[in-house]
């Protein structure tokens, strides 16, 4: 494997990050959620540079390898973060996050987030430049070692490369409304996304999304969010290679970048969550239940009129005792796969039952069952047993809704 200059970095800055484990016990915690409005009165304890370090090991061992999977079969990284993230005077706050994991038996390492953002700008204006999380749908805004589940489902498996990041620009704006509305406006280079492509506009991709949410009583709350994104990337690297589609040719081992299995112009997404947590005390009980839907068209100009791939999850976890939780999730893929000239139809349907113990917020391990059925046009549909051990060391941000 080719070490490029941004991986020697990557490597770099991980081994820094050895030297500075010592020092994570004591971190202390970090701001929570950077994208919030931070108000006037708040800057004062915010303002200076008072850096903060985290780290998060995902490690696992799955009995196979699914379809579209993103967990090698056998013992695997599933992840290794190291965070480094400080308030940069009274206006803005920054992040850096190095990121590593194994794919086909080999460590793959890159800088997943490396961000200034603003936390003091009027009319609920929040403005972010670097390379981060898209905030398109309900799962791609987090990291994924905070899933409920060990594996992201199929929609983001196929369309995102797992959780999509990239380098870009970010203007989000709150609505000083009595429940929470948020509407942003995105715009990346793609090539996090879509594969190298000959003459592809600098600016490949751009994302317009808005969530609303809110509480109902002292033991539901609930978000509702619609997003787009458009990839000009795409478009262009249909006219380059006909099989851009087609599953696994988004992944380039150049800049270790994960790109969509299932390349389009347009993607429409949706989603919905709602929790309950009996008395209000959701650290006790609590039951969340999740859904995603997401439409992808503009496949290429040998696909039919309106032709389109379509994929979604609809997800339950219950947290029955402070440390135990339980959860289902079933998922589908309809997809077209594009063969030379023509396109054809392949579909995929995944179930998935997961039980996780959480000792400390710190720890999880989970044990997770999974199994495709139904599949057409993906040869390596099969079962697998997950086992996941979650540590996290020192500060790190707060969850999302």
């Amino acid at each position: 494997m080719k070490r490029t200059p941004h991986v020697r970095a990557s490597a770099a800055l991980l081994a820094a990050a050895a030297a500075l484990t010592p020092a994570l016990g004591q971190a202390q915690a970090a701001p929570d959620a950077p994208d919030a409005p931070v108000s006037a009165a708040s800057v004062p304890a915010a303002s200076g540079f008072a850096p903060t370090v985290g780290a998060v090991l995902d490690l696992g061992y799955a009995s196979q390898a699914l379809a579209l999977g993103e967990r090698d079969k056998g013992p695997h990284l599933g992840g290794a973060e190291l965070t480094v993230e400080s308030p940069l005077g009274p206006w803005l706050h920054g992040r850096l996050t190095a990121a590593a994991h194994s794919h086909d038996n080999k460590i793959e390492k890159h800088f997943e987030e490396v961000w200034l953002g603003t936390t003091a700008l009027p009319a609920g204006l929040q403005l972010r430049g670097g390379r981060f999380l898209s905030q398109v749908g309900y799962l791609n805004e987090q990291h994924p070692h905070a899933d409920d589940f060990s594996t992201r489902p199929l929609l983001y498996r196929s369309f995102l490369g797992g959780h999509y990041f990239d380098n870009g620009l970010r203007l989000n704006w709150t609505a000083p409304t009595d429940f929470y509305w948020r509407t942003g406006l995105e715009v990346f280079s793609g090539k996090q996304l879509t594969r190298e492509a000959e003459g592809a506009p600098r600016a490949g991709v751009f994302t317009l999304s808005t969530k609303f949410g809110g509480d109902v009583g002292r033991e539901h709350s609930w978000q509702l969010g619609l997003s787009y994104l458009g990839n000009r990337r795409a478009a262009q690297a249909h006219h380059d290679d006909e099989d851009a589609g087609m599953p696994g040719h988004g992944h380039s081992h150049e800049g270790h970048a994960h790109g969509a299995q299932l390349a389009g112009k347009h993607l429409w997404l949706v989603d919905g969550v709602w929790k309950w947590a009996p008395g209000g005390n959701n650290r006790a009980q609590q039951l969340r239940l999740a859904f995603e839907f997401a439409r992808q068209s503009g496949l290429g100009e040998h696909a039919a009129r309106g032709a389109a791939s379509t994929a979604g999850y609809l997800a339950a976890v219950y947290r029955f005792h402070p440390e135990w939780e339980a959860g289902v999730r079933t998922d589908w893929l309809r997809a077209q796969l594009p063969h030379g000239d023509h396109f054809h139809a392949a579909r995929l349907r995944e179930y998935s039952l997961m039980l996780a113990w959480k000792p400390s917020h710190q720890q999880t391990l989970r044990l997770q069952y999974s199994q495709q059925t139904g599949a057409k046009g993906f040869d390596n549909a099969g079962k697998a047993i997950t086992l996941q051990y979650i540590i996290s060391l020192g500060a790190h941000g707060a969850h999302s809704f």
